[in-house]
């Protein structure tokens, strides 16, 4: 059985941002970057907001005692939502999360991947390596994973430089959402010597 985390741990603040668990009143933020073209060119199909709403309570599940799923991020000073970070199960043949993965009990069998999404008014300004380099020290902190991966469109070359600068080993190419992707990996090991490293 896994112990749940406070409402509080759950709670990630980077020097300009603050993640939080994604919630139902989330909607505004999950219209404002699954319902934009340009957002999503990389990374899936354009929503509705009629197809957003139905599938919030969905993305808002978490797992493993809140240690997977999605936050939203938003700016600590001012509280405006910029987007979003996950960690969550990747699909390797299927072409969307399975969020039906996501228990209170355990950890997905699947690999575990960082990502996020950001509003195009958030684009240009760092925030998608503060999330994705928080919720790696989130995963290696507080949770039992030993491995975090991600991947990206093929052309999508802003992402790939963002995993790259927060750690993440260019691993060339894996199979995930049904196709051979961009794919990039980042252990425990490797995660607390670039720490011992820093200091």
């Amino acid at each position: 059985m896994i112990t749940p985390l406070t409402a509080d741990a759950l709670v990630l603040d980077t020097p300009r941002l603050r993640l939080r668990p994604y919630s139902p009143l989330d909607i505004d933020i999950a219209c404002a970057v699954l319902c934009d073209p340009e957002v999503t060119k990389f990374v899936c199909d354009t929503a509705t907001p009629e197809a957003v709403a139905k599938i919030m309570l969905q993305i808002t599940r978490r797992g493993a005692g809140g240690r997977v799923g999605m936050w939203c991020a938003e700016l600590r000073d001012t509280g405006e939502k910029v987007g979003d970070g996950v960690l969550t199960p990747i699909p390797v043949e299927g072409t969307e999360t399975d969020w039906a993965k996501l228990v209170p009990e355990a950890y997905p069998d699947d690999p575990i991947e960082v990502g996020y999404m950001l509003k195009r008014s958030a684009w240009g300004q760092g925030y998608a390596t503060e999330i994705c380099a928080r919720l790696l020290r989130f995963a290696f902190e507080a949770t039992t994973l030993d491995q975090v991966v991600a991947c990206t469109d093929p052309d999508n070359a802003a992402s790939q430089r963002v995993l790259l600068r927060c750690g993440m080993r260019d691993c060339g190419t894996g199979r995930a959402y049904a196709e051979e992707l961009p794919w990039f990996e980042i252990t425990r090991a490797e995660w607390c010597a670039a720490q011992a490293s820093n200091q």
